[in-house]
Parts: C-alpha cells; structure tokens; sequence
C-alpha cells in the first residue's frame, strides 16, 4: 500500500473515532445543548433560546426530539446510536476503497448512505404506528373505566387526557372542554398512523351522544378489538423473526467470503475492483443480493398484509 494510501486509511479512522466521541452520553448532550442555546435559569424564568426556538426546522435541527408522556412534553434527546447511523457507511466505504486502491467502494458507500437512511426512517414509522394504536388501546380503555365510574363522557375525557396523540389529542380535549364536535375531532385525529381506532371511537360516542346508547360497553369492546389485533401483528412478526434472520444471515455470506479469502491470501478485493472478470462477477453478485433481499422483503410484507 502507498504512503497516501496509509495516510488516507489513518484519516478515516480518526475520523471514526472523533465521531464516536461526539456522541457522547446523553447528560454530556445535554450539557452541551444547555450551555449552546441557553438554560432554564432565574435570569431567564422562560428557558432561555431553546424556549423562544419554536420552529420545527430548529427542533429537527437540534439533536432530540420532542415527545409526549404521562407527565407532559419534556425535551428528551436521542438515544445514543439511533441519529446519524447510516453516515458510517462512508468511512466503511472509504476503508475498503483504501485497502482495494479503487473508488468503487467509496461511490457504493455513497448509495448505501441513502439506502440506510431510508430503512431507518421506515422502521422509525412503524414504531410511530405502534406507539400510537397502543396509545388508542389505553385512551378507550381508561375512558371507559372512567364511565364506569359514574363521569359524564366530556368529563371522562378530561379526566383521562390524550397521552401519545400529539397535538390531534390536544384538539379533541380542547373539544371536550369548549362544548365542540368531539366525534369529528376524534376523526381527525384517526388519520395519524396507526390511530385508526378513534374513528370507531368517534362513531361511539356520537351514537352515544345522540341515541343514548352506552359509551362504555363500546368503548370496552373497541379497546379488546384493537388490543386483540395488536397481539395478532405481534405473534406474526414472532413467527417472521426467523425468516427475516435467515435472510440477513444469507445477505452477510459474501462479506464473509471476502474476509475468508483476505485471510487466505487471495486478495479478493484486487481480483474484483481491478480484472474485468472481477466487475462481471461484482454486478451479477449485486444484482442477485439485491434481488434476494427484495424477494425476501416482499414475501415478509405479504405474510404482515395478509
């Protein structure tokens, strides 16, 4: 290897280690955020610039994000690891261009970038969906327990609040409070994913409101429909966990090939960066990975659809 080539290999990984120490634990962020916008202090009772930074292009800026809880919005940032993962795809790719002496691998880290990106903001939606139909499951549940109690169905709500459901919840409690339409409210607020059940909790009350019917018993019923297709999805994704690490296991193997053959001497990285029986072998190779993990990915959304 070339001296530039050392010292390109030496870069990337001080590069990977001063962004390993950026992150840092979650109190040093804070400390740091604190002491970069400003804190809740006596001289400034209202937080500070983070308190007048209201903007939600500031908030995604800012690394956090802003959640709702049973005791009420709190600035909690990111868990360490989960903000910024797919950018180590480019000092992996620049490692490998490295060791190969090509600039494939470091055009491929490119691409891969985007790809990792978009994975992660999938898998980030579903669990948005998930903490949001769980959010409906305790709402029906508690404000049907809160009627069982002998409240008045506005004053259940109120009771009850809307943990989990963002500002749409605060909309419907707004409702409930100032005499507005509560079932439209709750409709609007069925149109955030994975909160499809406060449609059938709109239609309940209004059923309610107007034919005198119980809120409670379909309140009850609801939250046992919601909770028993929750466990349903769950037991579907507990079978579709095999699957799914077979498929990852079989998607590692030619990474695994490369360092067996590295470790016999066979310099695979030369042969397929620089022979052309090599770029053959590396687009078939790519082209049938990527086939298999869409097969794969296919077969698991249609098990998850049906």
């Amino acid at each position: 290897m070339s001296v530039a080539g050392v010292a390109l290999l030496v870069a990337v990984l001080c590069a990977g280690a001063a962004l390993r120490s950026a992150g840092g634990r979650p109190d040093d962020v804070r400390r740091r955020a604190r002491a970069l916008l400003g804190g809740r202090g006596a001289a400034d009772p209202e937080g500070g610039w983070l308190a007048r930074l209201r903007g939600e292009g500031v908030r995604k800026w800012c690394v956090g994000r802003l959640v709702e809880g049973d005791a009420g919005r709190r600035w909690r940032l990111g868990r360490r690891g989960d903000i910024g993962r797919e950018v180590w795809c480019l000092p992996a790719g620049l490692a490998l261009g490295v060791l190969g002496e090509s600039v494939v691998p470091v055009a491929a880290s490119v691409v891969a970038v985007f790809l990792v990106r978009r994975w992660l903001v999938t898998r980030g939606a579903g669990r948005v969906r998930d903490r949001q139909a769980a959010a409906v499951i305790a709402l029906c549940a508690a404000v049907a327990g809160e009627l069982r109690a002998g409240r008045q169905p506005a004053q259940a709500l109120l009771a009850v609040g809307a943990p989990g459901l963002g500002a749409s919840g605060s909309a419907v409690l707004a409702a409930a409070r100032y005499g507005g339409d509560v079932p439209q409210a709750l409709r609007v607020a069925a149109r955030q994913p994975g909160a499809a059940g406060l449609t059938g909790m709109a239609a309940c009350w209004q059923v309610a409101v107007e034919g005198g019917a119980g809120l409670a018993s379909g309140l009850e019923r609801i939250a046992a429909g919601l909770r028993a297709q929750r466990d349903q999805r769950d037991e579907l994704r507990a079978q579709l966990a095999g699957p799914r690490a077979t498929a990852l296991m079989l998607a590692l193997l030619p990474a695994a090939g490369l360092l067996m053959g590295s470790a016999l001497g066979a310099d695979p990285l030369r042969v397929l960066l620089h022979t052309p029986a090599g770029w053959g072998c590396l687009v078939v190779g790519g082209l049938l990975e990527w086939g298999g993990v869409a097969w794969t990915a296919r077969i698991v959304a249609a098990a998850e659809g049906a």
